[in-house]
């Protein structure tokens, strides 16, 4: 599905006027960025996070109270798939030392870093080892590795990107130990974009004050997830992967330590009792929620089950009301809509156009304002393009990058993006992208310290489903730097918790009966049941002729 006739008129005004804005480009200028101030505006009056429609206070927990968008307060107050009195717990099915939910890149990190420690490992995953928002994420990750750069400017990079709303002890350990990281990758087998020499290619990206990204073309994450998989694999003695086996709720034992979970085989319909001394939480976002209706870029599995399993465990949240929009996802062809088109384009050059070909915001602003300015431009301005199904859009002038570094710069730089839109007749080194902001990461999630403790002993958690780090607002590159900094934290702290020696009493799900009490004294009787594990996509002619189906057998 090519461009139609309509929008390729559209872009006959992109192409007026790039040659201007290459030029400028060139000579080093750029749109004016937002003062503090004006960001302050623009976020208030447009950022969907600022919004009061669509959000209400929490009624049961530890956060009772707060106030978070609506598909998250239905999976915060959600029921238990369990009869918790109709479950045996006297004989497990698994026995290990760490058990791990989650294998994408912070889970599998964990993994490595605790079998290093010589202990034994579960990692029970919702899909198969790898499909994870890790998989998902192109355009890099963040390390101050080169000579101008230190954690210091790293660290006040992320404070200032967050609104200074981040928890310090969390982004102090990100900053110290993100060079640390590129070094294990790398001595994994990871492939990093290099200069000749042979030294790492780092690019500049939005909220940054030095060059920090560091990449694998736009797969970054891809690339990530295939060496820590394929180490992991490599360690099949003391690393266990349980695919499509979720979990459905933690297990504790009578004192109050987390002693293990109870996982689902999603192809068997059949539960499993699994003890375990430690617990690593690792089970990635939320964006399958579709809070506010948004499209998302992340995995299909990515329903935000940790956080409502840990909540219902007595762990509380930090910064869940926030959630991060990437600016530019895919608006544009269907197929792709959601997709993610990494900031690295806009890092390379690529201005942001409206109808009318016109540049209307920085480029490189933090991910939270440059979303802002695009819905502003969108519904304020009415300077979108409409697509044939009635999405916005806005222009993503790609083919700038061939002008300003090069012809074969796009194809070099951006391979998974040129074949992604080349399959549907799109050739991004020639015509710009259409896009608009999309659902991408969920900045606050299960309370942890810097060694990813949770309240709960026994129980640690790492990467997207925790909170604190990215405070209000997360930069790119901080993501996957999260996975691999706080996934290996987690690994070595649970290790050494196991090893100072853990005594598990009896397996208990009593948290899970008096959670379902306090919804019942709260008054809040149409609750779902979650973890929900999948979006349920059927269209309402779908579900009304399943319900019949199930009517008719019931009868």
């Amino acid at each position: 599905m090519s461009y139609t006739p309509e929008m390729k008129e559209l872009i006959k005004k992109v192409e007026a006027t790039r040659p201007e804005r290459v030029a400028r480009a060139k000579r080093g200028e750029n749109f004016p960025a937002l003062s503090l101030e004006e960001r302050a505006v623009v976020l208030g009056k447009f950022h969907p996070d600022y919004q009061e429609e669509g959000r209400r206070a929490l009624k049961v927990g530890l956060d009772k109270g707060l106030v978070v968008p609506e598909e998250v307060a239905r999976v915060m107050e959600s029921r238990s798939m369990l009869r918790p009195d109709k479950v045996d717990l006297s004989t497990p099915d698994y026995d290990t030392d760490i058990l791990i939910l989650g294998a994408g890149g912070g889970g599998t990190s964990a993994a490595l870093m605790a079998t290093d420690a010589g202990l034994k490992v579960i990692v029970a995953t919702k899909l198969r080892h790898g499909d994870a928002n890790t998989m998902m994420a192109e355009g890099g990750i963040q390390a101050a590795t080169q000579e101008c750069d230190s954690p210091f400017y790293h660290y006040l990079d992320t404070i200032g990107g967050g609104h200074f709303t981040n928890q310090a002890d969390l982004v102090g350990a990100l900053a110290h130990d993100a060079p640390l990281s590129i070094a294990w990758l790398e001595s994994l087998g990871m492939i990093f974009n290099k200069l000749p020499d042979g030294r790492l290619d780092c690019r500049h990206f939005g909220g940054s004050c030095r060059k920090r990204m560091q990449s694998s073309g736009d797969m970054t994450g891809a690339e990530i997830m295939r060496v820590l998989r394929d180490e992991a694999r490599n360690r099949r003695d003391s690393i266990s992967i349980m695919e499509f086996c979720p979990a459905v709720e933690l297990l504790l034992d009578e004192t109050g330590k987390c002693a293990g979970a109870i996982l689902y085989n999603m192809e068997t319909k059949e539960f499993f009792v699994t003890r375990a001394k430690a617990v690593i939480i690792a089970t990635g976002g939320n964006g399958r929620l579709h809070i506010k209706g948004f499209a998302t870029t992340n995995h299909y599995g990515a329903t935000m089950d940790g956080v409502v399993m840990s909540y219902r465990a007595g762990v509380g949240t930090t910064c869940l009301p926030s959630t991060q929009y990437h600016p530019t996802g895919v608006a544009y062809p269907e197929q792709n809509v959601g997709l993610l088109i990494t900031e690295k384009v806009r890092g390379l050059g690529a201005h942001v156009l409206n109808v009318d070909g016109e540049q209307f915001c920085f480029p490189l602003e933090p991910r939270d304002v440059e979303s802002a300015e695009l819905i502003k431009e969108a519904m304020e301005k009415s300077k979108a393009v409409i697509t044939p199904t009635g999405r916005y859009g806005l222009w993503l002038d790609s083919p700038m990058i061939d002008l300003i570094h090069g012809e074969g710069t796009v194809r070099k730089e951006l391979p998974a993006k040129f074949i992604q839109f080349e399959r549907h007749g799109i050739d991004i080194s020639k015509d710009p992208m259409l896009v608009y902001p999309t659902l991408h990461y969920q900045n606050g999630g299960i309370a942890i310290n810097a060694d990813c403790e949770t309240v709960v002993p026994g129980l640690y958690s790492a990467g997207e489903c925790t909170g604190g780090l990215h405070g209000e607002n997360r930069l790119m590159g901080n993501s996957l730097q999260d996975v691999i900094t706080f996934g290996r934290r987690a690994g070595v702290s649970a290790a050494k918790y196991v090893a100072g020696g853990v005594e598990l009493g009896i397996l208990t799900l009593d948290h899970v009966e008096r959670f379902e009490k306090e919804l019942e004294e709260a008054g809040v009787t149409d609750s779902i049941v979650a973890p929900i594990l999948l979006p349920d996509y059927s269209t309402d002619e779908v579900t009304a002729r399943r319900l019949a189906e199930a009517r008719q057998e019931s009868e």
